[in-house]
């Protein structure tokens, strides 16, 4: 079967904006290692290959040359690259790749679109194959990953063009109320997600941060990741003399300002690093010299060694949110044995209290009375993130296409 997923985000730094980027780029990888041919439509770099194969993995790069325009960025100069996308992509895919390879081989095609920049290109498509009658070899997904767009979305179209998808079952529920009853194909996360990090790596953060409790928090800067619940837990840790530091990598957003600035007024003392050589050593040199620091806002990319010591050596990662439709940093943290402390939303995969702490409300006093008690309980702490790592392992990409897309092929 060839497969194809539709998106806006993809692998190139140009590309990367969020999760979309990591499902895509994960999915599409275990899809190549299923043995599916498997091709990726994304806004790519301007800079590089508009048709570049990878391992099996075919790339294609499309909006190039309203990207060379917008260099800041995938979402820069978002309204022209989506309506060049659902109006150019789908006749070259149809003309180009879909009907050669229909006519040559009897093996059905699927196609995942993900979010609402691609709903457009969907309905274009499901047009384009019916007019020269291939629509019944082609399966179509089209998937929620969050609520953005929904507004601008037909959604009586959308069902009739495609199987209507979500990532949780809380997605599955704030789609209800739309007249849309979506199958749930949850996350994944990568097989290298589950590596742990160097044990020196971790062993050096802790020891500089040994007498201190360590939160860290990875997310957009967006209210609903409550970054602000963050800052007032960590003015409260400080009020209770537990000399709190907190870790924080956010994105781009404006609320970024809002959050900084009640830290400041609480009386915490903020600082930014802007500059990592990259990995577990350059993560360590960012962290250096913050005796005196309550809040360090963390300015550079975090890739993926950088991220596993962080996961794993802090005391526990705010990964909690009033909005969350999945939840891949509470997954992630759990892969490598941190204590994810999650919201109580879309994130499917946590028992509270057996391989997570769950976060309800917006009292800090929450997580400071459940981490507390944890933490006086030193085997039960180890139970949790040992619980985690299992849970992860049975959350992977490989096993989500096996249990969750399989089946959906087949049918």
């Amino acid at each position: 079967m060839q497969l194809h997923i539709l998106s806006f985000e993809g692998p190139d730094t140009y590309s990367q904006a969020g999760g979309i980027a990591s499902r895509v780029t994960g999915l599409s990888q275990a899809l190549v290692d299923f043995g599916y041919q498997t091709h990726l439509w994304f806004v790519g770099d301007p800079n590089l290959p508009g048709h570049e194969v990878r391992d099996d993995l075919h790339l294609h790069r499309w909006c190039q040359w309203i990207s060379a325009y917008h260099p800041a960025g995938v979402y820069e100069g978002e309204e022209g690259k989506r309506e060049d996308y659902a109006r150019s992509l789908p006749p070259y895919l149809v003309d180009e790749v879909l009907a050669p390879y229909l006519e040559a081989h009897p093996e059905p095609v699927c196609i995942i679109a993900e979010e609402w920049h691609t709903v457009d290109a969907v309905l274009h498509l499901d047009w384009l194959l019916r007019r020269k009658g291939l629509r019944r070899r082609v399966q179509i997904f089209w998937n929620a990953n969050n609520t953005f767009g929904f507004d601008r979305i037909d959604w009586k179209r959308l069902s009739r063009a495609a199987v209507v998808t979500a990532v949780s079952r809380y997605m599955r529920y704030k789609m209800w109320g739309l007249g849309v009853d979506p199958l749930v194909i949850p996350n994944g996360i990568p097989d290298d997600a589950l590596l742990l990090p160097e044990r020196a790596a971790v062993y050096a953060f802790r020891s500089v941060f040994r007498d201190r409790t360590v939160l860290g928090k990875v997310a957009r800067w967006d209210p609903d990741k409550r970054w602000l619940l963050a800052v007032e837990t960590v003015a409260e840790l400080r009020k209770q003399g537990k000399k709190p530091l907190l870790i924080a990598r956010g994105g781009v957003e404006a609320h970024q300002t809002e959050v900084l600035s009640t830290a400041i007024r609480a009386g915490l003392r903020v600082i930014e690093r802007s500059h990592s050589n990259g990995g577990a050593e350059g993560l360590l040199r960012s962290l250096s010299g913050l005796d005196k620091v309550d809040v360090v806002s963390l300015r550079f990319p975090l890739d993926s060694a950088a991220r596993r010591v962080l996961f794993r050596g802090c005391d526990a990662i705010l990964a909690n949110s009033g909005h969350e439709p999945f939840g891949l940093v509470g997954l992630e943290t759990m892969a490598v044995g941190g204590l994810a402390c999650t919201g109580g939303t879309g994130e499917d995969y946590v028992v509270p209290g057996w391989n997570a702490l769950v976060l309800q409300t917006t009292d800090p006093r929450e997580f400071i009375g459940m981490y507390g008690q944890l933490r006086a309980r030193p085997n039960e702490l180890r139970a949790i993130r040992r619980h985690g790592r299992s849970t992860a392992n049975q959350h992977t990409w490989k096993a989500v296409i096996r249990r969750n897309l399989l089946p959906r092929f087949a049918a």
